[in-house]
């Protein structure tokens, strides 16, 4: 087990950053293995957070069970599992800081957008919907699984299809929960076969589940009491600050 202070300061604000993500605030759970690689490796981060975001999965997916959207998830797991699996084949050629700015901008620009044209319509619910176009599903879905297997970044791509369906408030949450938690899963075999679970990152994981699991309750909470039609704005102010920590990381890696 980790026994150092210094890393358990910068591992439990993540992990509840992890936890309010898991428990509706979508995207803010992309800077927690970031912020557990100030202290140690990368590698070694998002291996001890995998087996969190595993048990904090099973209460977003419990808490919003009967809440999700049938359709999206078969139009895009399948196609988010080419993705892990072709993230998974590229791992050592890809440059997970091209990836990391890529997104980045994308989403900044994406959320930009909405919230202008969504600004421009006095009442939320006259905000039509956008055509579902299956390609784009499927393509986001891919992405995502690309993302979140070579830099941990699954949730904008998701995100810039789903958000413009305009799903109720708690569907968006139950959908989201199902889709990364079966992606994290799919993620699993990588990291056996690299052996990334060792003994003490399943132990260092297994002392901060606590934390984890009450900061997932403590997000479901929490966002079931924001107004639901002040949620999507919420979470578009979320994916313009995810992009913006992706595009610095990766302009960062790319430059020094």
């Amino acid at each position: 087990m980790l026994t150092d202070p210094l890393f358990y300061a910068v591992a439990v604000p993540a992990v509840i950053l992890l936890g309010l993500a898991k428990g509706g605030f979508a995207g803010i759970g992309v800077v927690a293995v970031p912020m557990m690689a100030l202290v140690v490796s990368p590698v070694l981060a998002a291996a001890i957070t995998l087996p969190i975001l595993l048990a904090q999965d099973v209460v977003s997916v419990w808490s919003f069970r009967k809440t999700w959207d049938r359709g999206l998830l078969v139009l895009m797991l399948p196609a988010a599992a080419v993705g892990i699996f072709v993230g998974w084949l590229l791992a050592a050629r890809v440059s997970v800081a091209a990836v990391e700015l890529s997104i980045g901008l994308i989403s900044i620009a994406f959320s930009l957008q909405r919230l202008w044209a969504e600004r421009a319509v006095k009442a939320a619910e006259a905000v039509e919907a956008g055509p579902a176009r299956p390609w784009l599903g499927a393509l986001c879905g891919a992405v995502a699984g690309f993302t979140s297997q070579v830099a941990h970044a699954g949730g904008p791509p998701f995100q810039i299809y789903v958000l413009p369906r305009r799903l109720p408030r708690d569907v968006f949450i139950g959908t989201s929960a199902i889709f990364f938690a079966t992606v994290n899963w799919m993620k699993v075999p990588a990291y056996v076969a690299l052996g990334q679970f060792t003994p003490q990152v399943l132990t260092t994981a297994a002392v901060l589940l606590p934390l984890a699991l009450a900061s997932t309750w403590a997000g479901v909470w929490l966002v079931r009491r924001v107004p639901a039609e002040g949620f999507y704005k919420v979470i578009y102010l979320l994916l313009i600050a995810v992009g913006a920590k992706l595009a610095w990381d990766g302009a960062h890696g790319l430059l020094g």
